[in-house]
């Protein structure tokens, strides 16, 4: 998997204790790595990275992206090899609640792990991960590709943009010719086991479900990219195992230290209302409509364009809408059934499951 590239190889995580994190760190132990995560406790209970058990796989350290001589601190400890950033505050009601904690952590966080960076002096591969968010949403009937304006209505989706505006200036300003190559990620709406957030549909559906209750479905009509939780992150390590080796993909270094959307297939841009009838066929329930008029603003289109990352890296997404919802759903009611010890076992049956789905379907990532 991915030319073999993480085997025995050090890797900086910044957010492990989150969903994706937790998800992206189980993985790169597979795939051989030492993996060092630096991220702020858990946010939720339950929460992913414990269920996992990961505080016992690998070396973690608490600490606070807005502590720039934290970060700092940390990275020159490591000396890593790979540099995956993806602590973040990632509720858009939550921005609307804490708009300065969302901008100190998801724009000068982002610049302090870059600034920490700037004081390496070995190679590194760095991806640096946003959101789809991060684009000027016009919420017109449009795939946006990485040309497009940056923007966000709300202090999520700004912070987002903001910090992919600093990424850039970084790159330009001080990466050219220095042994670390920055890239940076933008993923469509990510769905999995062991999410556990508030205010986002699966995790509603599922405390719903578990408490025999009507899902809340507060933007029926809000149109979404939904992918499964390993679709971007096998994106993340193509991209970071092509900045390291840009022989893998047959493209100069420069090509690949630049920004890739990494999202599903149109025919996943589905409605909230799809998402929640499909995991009903899952775990058999209902949804009400609880639209609230008055409620902040949310984005109710959003697509993103994956050609980039097609054309360049030669990575496409695995599996279909159903089958990520299936997966999904198939997690949180096992582990509801059969305790929360199966979730570590599941995990790594959903990750072998998908990795032999790549090698299938002839991803090269899979393949090389």
């Amino acid at each position: 998997m991915f030319a073999g590239t993480f085997q025995g190889r050090t890797v900086w995580l910044s957010g492990h204790t989150g969903f994706k994190g937790a998800w992206l760190a189980r993985w790169l132990r597979e795939l051989g790595a030492q993996v060092h995560g630096f991220a702020l406790p858990p946010a939720t209970q339950p929460s992913l990275f414990e269920q996992l058990g990961l505080a016992r796989q690998l070396h973690h350290e608490i600490g606070d992206v807005r502590d720039r001589e934290a970060v700092a601190r940390s990275l020159a400890r490591v000396q890593p090899d790979f540099v995956f950033h993806l602590a973040a505050q990632a509720l858009v009601r939550r921005s609307y609640e804490q708009p300065l904690e969302t901008y100190a952590t998801n724009t000068m966080g982002t610049a302090h792990v870059l600034e920490a960076l700037r004081c390496l002096k070995k190679p590194c591969a760095a991806v640096m991960v946003t959101t789809d968010k991060c684009y000027e949403n016009r919420e017109a009937d449009h795939a946006y590709s990485e040309t497009d304006p940056l923007g966000g209505h709300d202090p999520y989706s700004s912070s987002k943009g903001a910090a992919e505006i600093v990424i850039s200036a970084y790159r330009r300003s001080f990466f050219n010719g220095h042994p670390v190559r920055v890239a940076s990620a933008r993923a469509g709406n990510v769905i999995g086991g062991g999410d556990w957030a508030e205010d986002r549909i699966v995790p509603d559906c599922i405390r719903a479900l578990q408490q025999r209750r009507a899902i809340p479905v507060r933007n029926p009509a809000a149109t979404r990219p939904w992918q499964h939780v390993l679709e971007p992150l096998s994106g993340y390590l193509w991209l970071g195992a092509a900045l390291a080796r840009p022989e893998c993909v047959k493209q100069e270094p420069a090509v690949i230290a630049t920004a890739f959307n990494f999202g599903p297939n149109q025919e996943a841009n589905r409605s909230v209302s799809k998402l929640a009838d499909e995991v009903l066929k899952h775990w058999p329930g209902n949804w009400q409509d609880r639209s609230d008029p008055k409620a902040a603003h949310e984005a109710r289109l959003l697509m993103l364009s994956i050609e980039k990352a097609g054309r360049l890296l030669r990575w496409r997404p695995v599996w279909p809408f159903e089958k990520a919802v299936e997966q999904t759903v198939q997690w949180y009611r096992r582990v509801h059934e059969g305790g929360a010890g199966l979730a570590g076992e599941l995990t790594c049956t959903q990750i072998e499951a998908y990795e032999s789905s790549a090698q299938a379907a002839g991803a090269v990532w899979a393949n090389t």
